[in-house]
């Protein structure tokens, strides 16, 4: 279980953007974080992460107090961070970038298991480097294949929907709904996408730097939809602000 308290951050040049925030992350769920732009939410991920050091709170990983872990540290502890554009690696096989996500060298069965997972064909990937000849939705996939590989006991997903087209995004719900069923680790997506919010097991709502309601999925977007009802917005299918 994660749990941050009191969490604090402010920008170089002082604007307050997380304030005394509050956070639950059980065991073996996934949970959607969500809110307004601007509200605080990457930043939120980059702090469990380790990318980003909070001003001031304390950050526990099944009670034992990571506060002052770096990336590196969090890493090693199970915590995975997946970017909003993943990084792009020439020279680097899928095979490749899967060992080194393991740790260690992979027989072809197993790279075929994870990359059936997120719905790719191994045989047709697993020679192909990872650079600019896979599209959006391939690298994503390839990357949630990598934190498969690693066995991270929490991953930190920041906006997986940005920049890939519609039918990946299809697939790409396809493989959370299917690492959902199969979960053996918890799973934190930043997202205002609402056929993402209807896999979560939980939603948090993140609005001017604090959690403002964190639940059910289906009382928090009654919840959601009642305030942009309240603040004349038009609720839209795949967008929530």
């Amino acid at each position: 279980m994660l749990r941050l308290e009191n969490i604090s951050w402010s920008t170089p040049d002082g604007v307050g953007v997380l304030k005394n925030l509050d956070l639950t992350v059980p065991d073996n769920k996934l949970i959607v974080i969500t809110g307004p732009n601007g509200g605080g939410k990457t930043t939120l991920a980059k702090i469990i992460a380790g990318i980003y050091k909070q001003d001031s709170g304390k950050i526990f990983l099944n009670d034992t107090d990571i506060t002052g872990y770096d990336i590196t540290e969090r890493a090693k502890l199970g915590i995975s961070f997946a970017f909003q554009q993943p990084v792009r690696f020439k020279g680097i096989t899928v095979r490749k970038l899967i060992e080194l996500a393991a740790g260690t060298k992979l027989p072809l069965n197993k790279i075929c298991d994870y990359m059936s997972k997120v719905g790719l064909c191994a045989e047709e990937y697993i020679d192909r480097e990872v650079n600019s000849t896979l599209s959006g939705g391939e690298i994503k996939r390839i990357e949630i294949a990598t934190v498969l590989a690693r066995h991270s006991v929490l991953t930190v997903f920041d906006e997986p929907e940005a920049g890939i087209d519609l039918w990946s995004f299809t697939n790409l719900i396809k493989t959370f709904e299917s690492i959902r069923n199969s979960l053996n680790g918890s799973i934190v997506i930043i997202s205002h996408q609402e056929r993402i919010l209807n896999i979560a097991d939980e939603i948090a709502i993140v609005a001017n730097g604090t959690i403002k309601a964190q639940g059910k999925p289906d009382e928090m977007m009654k919840l959601l939809s009642e305030n942009n009802a309240v603040s004349g917005k038009c609720y839209k299918q795949e967008a929530m602000f």
